[in-house]
């Protein structure tokens, strides 16, 4: 019987059948961070359990530790350091590996599992953090979780799971010059909404999705749950096996050929059926941004904020009213006459190599408008040394950029570094929630392209602009 990609992995992990569609899965990896993995190994152990087998459970230090140079234990988040330090005490007393404050493997969980070949293809990942899916990019079916299930995962290697039903979204035709991953999804999820994606798991394929590099393809996984998928895959193909080849995590030797034989049976096969498909044309794609508080309300960058949306009953939707009031936008306004306080590089969605360099690119010779504060956060201490190693510190610093290090601090106000009371953000991340970036602040959600491009200019831009 044919099946689709997620079916054959998932098939592969059923530990026994339930009731229903529910199945208990074997686990292959668990990730954790200081913020909700140190409740669950707390937990864990107040109850008396220990962590079944440490070889498969990594802990980073990502969302508390601020991005200052010279950070410590103490960070702006008054708890931050008891996190901290109960996570690293935590840690050595269960044998799991940690990628602690200033270690040189350090850096933003969905940036350093790739990084380091931790993810691979066909293996199951979860982790206390919802963009988990973000590794669907090689092949592997991960998914975000709570703090209890990740103390059950850390206990038994399984987890209880409904399965989902499945969606194919097909890209097809070209993306035009500078158009990003990051473009493709906001286009997405401004067509279908936020919950759009709402109790399936998502394979994207397509033309356009095999010609992006495996860092773009993390970006364009990393917003599936922006979508309300469950998850998202990517069949392996020959760029992901490049990508993990001679990885610190990824098999060797024997062990590496019979991995790449495995992988390259993971593919949906042609006669397989999935419950949705979804066919986007990359020609109808440009840069893309979002105008209010939820990643659905997105438009072009050189384009007008919409009209009121009518409810089902012809009612103007509270929601848009709501989002415009909060953004201070109005109907019809133009995107470009925005000004900007803000510019922030950095997140889990981009903050790799890649997005470094499109940045770079864009800014190398000008500078930052007078006024805009403009912040870059690497991914993980790697990413961070290999920009130095290729001069892009110095065109940020030189254009007027805060060059810091990785951690997940600025994207989401948790470590409590923010960019001011109301401040107007253009920026790389995942999320425009209401106070998102601090308190109230007011988020624009984009590409790297356009973040650069915005902040030479002032006010939200076009990236074709710059080129």
């Amino acid at each position: 019987m044919a099946k689709t990609l997620f079916e054959k992995i998932w098939q592969q992990h059923v530990v026994t059948d339930l009731e229903g569609d529910t199945s208990l899965l074997y686990i292959d990896r668990v990730f954790l961070h200081e913020r909700t993995g140190s409740i669950a190994l707390k937990s864990l152990s107040a109850d008396g359990r220990k962590v079944v087998n440490s070889d498969q459970v990594f802990c980073t230090m990502d969302h508390i530790v601020d991005t200052f140079k010279g950070r410590n234990d103490t960070t702006l988040m008054p708890s931050g350091q008891d996190f901290i330090v109960a996570t690293r005490e935590a840690c050595v007393e269960a044998n799991i590996k940690l990628f602690d404050v200033n270690d040189p493997q350090q850096g933003i969980v969905h940036v350093i599992s790739p990084e380091l070949g931790i993810v691979q293809p066909g293996c199951t990942l979860v982790c206390p953090d919802s963009h988990t899916c973000s590794q669907g990019a090689l092949g592997a079916l991960a998914w975000g979780i709570g703090s209890s299930e990740a103390e059950h995962a850390l206990a038994t290697k399984t987890l209880r799971v409904t399965k989902p039903k499945t969606m194919k979204v097909e890209f097809v035709g070209e993306l035009a010059d500078v158009v990003s991953a990051k473009d493709m999804i906001l286009h997405l999820i401004g067509q279908y909404g936020a919950a759009g994606g709402a109790g399936y798991v998502i394979e994207f394929c397509g033309p356009a999705i095999e010609n992006l590099g495996i860092e773009a393809r993390l970006t364009l996984c990393n917003m599936a749950v922006e979508f309300s998928a469950f998850s998202c895959l990517i069949a392996p193909d020959a760029k992901a096996v490049e990508y993990l080849q001679n990885r610190p995590y990824a098999p060797k030797g024997e062990q590496w050929e019979r991995a790449v034989e495995y992988w390259k049976t993971l593919y949906s096969d042609s006669q397989a059926t999935f419950d949705k498909v979804i066919t986007i044309d990359c020609a109808d794609i440009g840069p893309t941004i979002t105008w209010g508080t939820s990643p659905e309300h997105t438009c072009s960058v050189n384009g007008v904020v919409p009209e009121i949306r009518l409810n089902e009953n012809g009612l103007e939707d509270q929601s848009y009213i709501r989002a415009m009031d909060y953004m201070q936008v109005a109907p019809n306004m133009r995107l470009s006459d925005l000004a900007i306080d803000a510019a922030f590089i950095g997140s889990c969605t981009n903050s790799r190599i890649s997005d470094l360099r499109v940045a770079a690119k864009i800014l190398k010779g000008r500078k930052v408008a007078a006024g805009v504060k403009a912040i870059c956060v690497p991914g993980s201490t790697l990413v961070k040394k290999q920009a130095e190693q290729e001069g892009i510190d110095k065109i940020l610093i030189d254009a007027g950029f805060e060059w810091r290090e990785s951690g997940c601090s600025m994207c989401f106000y948790a470590g409590g570094e923010n960019f001011g009371y109301q401040k107007r953000v253009v920026t790389s991340t995942n999320r425009n929630f209401e106070s998102r970036q601090g308190p109230e602040t007011r988020s624009h959600l984009a590409s790297p392209a356009t973040v650069a491009a915005s902040a030479i200019a002032g006010h939200l831009a076009d990236p074709r602009d710059y080129l």
